[in-house]
């Protein structure tokens, strides 16, 4: 897990910012970026420059590199901050809590303003930047791409999915995105991969599942990688989240990961709940849900 750097914002200064969005500035041409052109990117002097370095190597934020020349790059913690920064700025976030989940391409934390939210922050490309940069394509016009563009690229993405299905679908509400950092809802309830559902709430919850989805593609998006992974339940009902994968329902290959997702949702409720869920063939599921018939399982059972 990349370290919560929430903790050192009070001890940092303007100019350590400065600092940091100078780098960031610089990586947009450039993975590392060289030590004389960094009075330029942060409109610091040569000298604040020097000092300043020393200041972000010290506490991790950056990460230095000598080869044809002196250069830097940011570290996530040193782009955590610049987004949580920005964050507590806009009086997005007035405080900072705990972690609430972390994963490959993601990082939870609970934070508060007017009442406890989340902040995420997208972590994708940090451990296997070029297998999650085929698998995108948020990268596919830059010649020049960096596991930072592919975070922010992400959060953008998700963030504005989440506007757009929000409230009529059942997503945590969008508040604020910065870089790679998305501020919503704290989702009520636990995740679906470890809730004991009584026998006879399986059907119902998975039927309330498949109706989301339904809602989803009427609006014009499908999830794309579901999963009992990114569901929380709850006596309130469902959400479901982590939408930086979703395409339009106009996407050449939405279809199929349409079908992907059902597989995926019925088959984990047909694995734990055997005696439970219904025969159901997912091209029926599937096709109902495209032209928005959907009901009930039980309509499709075989």
């Amino acid at each position: 897990m990349v370290r919560n750097v929430a903790g050192l914002l009070p001890e940092l200064e303007t100019e350590d910012f400065y600092l940091l969005s100078g780098v960031e500035q610089g990586m947009r041409f450039s993975e590392w970026v060289q030590r004389e052109k960094l009075p330029n990117f942060s409109g610091l002097t040569p000298e604040e420059v020097d000092y300043r370095l020393e200041r972000c190597l010290k506490r991790g934020f950056i990460e230095k590199k000598t080869i044809q020349y002196e250069g830097y790059t940011l570290k996530f913690e040193g782009y955590d901050l610049l987004a949580l920064n920005a964050l507590v700025e806009r009086d997005a976030i007035a405080e900072f809590g705990s972690p609430l989940g972390v994963g490959k391409e993601s990082d939870v934390y609970e934070v508060k303003s007017y009442k406890p939210l989340a902040l995420k922050y997208h972590r994708e490309g940090y451990t296997n930047f070029r297998e999650v940069n085929k698998e995108r394509d948020y990268t596919s016009d830059k010649q020049h791409v960096s596991w930072m563009y592919t975070a922010r690229k992400a959060a953008e993405r998700e963030y504005e999915t989440l506007e757009e299905l929000y409230p009529d679908v059942a997503v945590p509400r969008p508040i604020e995105q910065n870089r790679h950092a998305i501020v919503m809802d704290k989702m009520p309830g636990v995740e679906l991969s470890r809730s004991k559902l009584e026998d006879e709430q399986v059907v119902g919850v998975l039927d309330l599942l498949l109706r989301e989805l339904t809602h989803a593609y009427e609006i014009g998006f499908v999830h794309a990688d579901m999963s009992e992974y990114n569901i929380f339940v709850s006596e309130e009902g469902v959400t479901i989240f982590d939408w930086p994968q979703a395409v339009p329902t106009d996407h050449e290959n939405a279809d199929e990961f349409l079908r992907r997702d059902l597989t995926n949702l019925i088959g984990y409720f047909r694995r734990k709940y055997p005696r439970t869920v219904p025969d159901c063939e997912v091209e029926d599921v599937a096709n109902a849900i495209a032209d928005g018939s959907f009901e009930t399982l039980d309509a499709h059972a075989t």
